[in-house]
């Protein structure tokens, strides 16, 4: 039947989205906690369905991201080892998910990421574990916080893990939560088409805005986040990948384009491919970008 399915979807694909296989790294945010908890899910079992949709998909290593400070019991604990189990790496978020630019200081900003390291080092040992995500991605807005942690991170031996795609999953997190307490399966549904086609309209975004950028398709990083909205629709989205073209790749293979290499020296925050065209003053207006009909934080309410 799945295969059914994905001939369906890839019938169905603009002309656009089949002219061009593309590589992709898979890397998954905020473990182990990420929004509200929907009612008959645990935070266990919604690491397990990403696992197993990995699995299924073909995707050989997807890089946790870890919040250390909400490893603060024995199933978050869980969550952890299970990724490690797996054979998926982790790595960096910080420890509370502190903002670079929000943080009060830089030594602040700096202590929280080194808090963060124990929970991942002790399950990575004899491994690749020093890539940081950038909370919110933000990378540094001001010289001094850039500039700042771009040093630490190069003398402590770190690598950022950037982003090219992403389809927004944390906005629908606490909104899903809501929806299945409620059994509020109309809401449910209308989240359910409109992240779908969001997905198809970021695919065929991120294919024209790395073509205007850098003239060629580079491979892309995608974000999502491990919650219950995620786990929910991560099928499908892996089909819609699959049918669109995508090769799942390691972060380490993706980032070997030199388009990384480039973004690290740029401030501000976002995707690398808008902060690049930012800075070589690359018009990307007339690229339209998927637009949600209903704001899920309004939903179940």
């Amino acid at each position: 039947m799945r295969s059914v399915a994905l001939l369906v979807l890839a019938l169905l694909a603009p002309a656009t989205a089949l002219a061009q296989s593309f590589d992709v790294a898979v890397t998954v945010d905020d473990l182990p906690v990420h929004g509200a908890l929907p009612p008959g899910m645990t935070r266990l079992s919604i690491t397990k369905a990403h696992i197993a949709d990995f699995k299924a998909h073909g995707v050989r290593q997807a890089y946790g991201f870890v919040n250390s400070a909400k490893a603060t019991d024995a199933e978050s604990n869980a969550v952890l080892d299970a990724w490690r189990t797996a054979g998926h790496p982790l790595a960096n978020h910080t420890a509370t998910h502190l903002n670079l630019e929000k943080a009060e200081t830089l030594d602040a900003w700096i202590a929280d990421l080194e808090a963060g390291e124990p929970a991942v080092a002790e399950r990575m040992k004899g491994q690749e574990w020093r890539y940081l995500r950038f909370p919110n991605l933000t990378a540094g807005t001001r010289p001094e916080r850039h500039e700042g942690a771009a040093a630490y991170l190069a003398a402590h031996g770190y690598k950022v893990a950037h982003v090219t795609l992403s389809f927004s999953d944390w906005s629908y997190s606490d909104a899903y939560a809501r929806c299945v307490a409620s059994n509020d399966q109309a809401a449910i549904r209308t989240m359910e088409d409109q992240y779908l086609r969001g997905v198809d309209d970021e695919l065929t975004r991120m294919r024209a805005v790395s073509q205007k950028v850098y003239g060629r398709m580079i491979p892309q990083v995608l974000l999502t986040h491990i919650g219950g909205w995620s786990a929910h629709m991560l099928p499908q989205v892996l089909d819609r990948l699959d049918a669109a073209g995508a090769r799942y790749v390691t972060l380490q293979e993706a980032q070997k384009d030199p388009a990384y290499a480039q973004a690290e020296a740029l401030p501000g925050g976002g995707g690398i491919m808008e902060r690049t065209a930012k800075a070589r003053k690359i018009d990307l207006s007339n690229i339209v970008s998927p637009s949600e009909q209903v704001d899920p934080k309004a939903l179940c309410r």
